[in-house]
């Protein structure tokens, strides 16, 4: 029998790697590969110009914007405030922290529904939140502010969750010794700090990036579903399927694949040459 380490690049104490190989190419297939491929076929049967009228219409291109615009915006500042929060948790003691550590899993363990509805609620017209910003001629609820606020708190636990578990194992002497060398806090945290962080960073964003790009059940409740103004993707996707048109619905789908796959694709490449470039600076 040949070395399993011929594939994996080292010796492994357990056995079983073709077997376990196997096993996680059909079990891939089965949950991944094959339903995507179903989508793919699916549109296969579509002529080019109804695939084309489909995927290219002005409402279409409006949810597209709408839909990349808003997942890319909801990631940005949860890269930013998930790293505060991360912060916090990790380098301080305070009463409540445990509460508040329970709290950023909060959108993982409601139901999207339920976020949906509660969202509507606090930032509707009468909401403690809408009615606040109501007198300044702010509307959130039902506009594509409303869309934005729920797509931040939906991914706001993939920034927090993995950028967590590196800071608890930076070292705080290497800030220490940063300082001793005369370099100022905003200097330790872009020079020392940050390039550590930038894997994890990279991988937290593209995870939120990519849960809001396909968020529908929290989306549904605070917006209108005004086409051309607060219709994402998914929801016209679904209005699509409610009217039977099941080839614009698996049109729609599959840019929606290729062009989710391949940002996380070049996302995935810049982690990739960004961890390999700290590597290599740390040699």
């Amino acid at each position: 029998m040949k070395n399993p380490a011929r594939f994996t690049g080292q010796a492994r104490v357990l056995p079983g790697f073709r077997l376990t190989l196997g096993f996680t190419l059909l079990y891939l297939s089965l949950i991944v590969l094959i339903p995507l491929s179903a989508a793919f076929i699916s549109a296969a049967s579509l002529t080019w110009g109804e695939f084309w009228s489909d995927v290219a219409s002005r409402q279409a291109v409006a949810s597209y914007e709408l839909s990349f615009g808003a997942s890319f915006g909801a990631a940005l500042v949860n890269l930013v405030f998930g790293v505060i929060v991360a912060w916090v948790l990790v380098r301080y003691r305070f009463f409540g922290k445990r509460v508040v550590d329970a709290l950023v899993d909060l959108p993982f363990a409601l139901p999207t529904a339920v976020a949906g509805i509660t969202l509507a609620t606090i930032y509707g017209p009468t909401g403690w939140i809408g009615e606040a910003v109501a007198p300044l001629g702010l509307k959130i609820s039902y506009t594509q502010l409303g869309i934005f606020v729920a797509l931040t708190f939906i991914g706001l636990p993939f920034i927090v969750r993995t950028v967590q578990p590196v800071l608890e194992d930076l070292d705080p002497e290497i800030e220490e010794a940063a300082a001793s060398l005369g370099a100022n806090r905003w200097q330790t945290f872009w020079r020392v700090i940050l390039p550590m962080l930038a894997p994890a960073l990279l991988t937290g964003f593209t995870l939120a990036f990519a849960r809001a790009l396909g968020e529908y059940g929290s989306v549904v409740f605070i917006s209108s579903n005004i086409p051309m103004k607060t219709q994402i993707t998914p929801l016209l996707i679904m209005t699509k399927l409610e009217e039977f048109d099941y080839g614009g619905a698996t049109a729609l789908a599959v840019v929606m694949l290729v062009v989710s796959f391949l940002l996380l694709l070049a996302i995935n490449l810049i982690q990739w040459w960004a961890s390999r470039h700290h590597r290599t600076e740390l040699a």
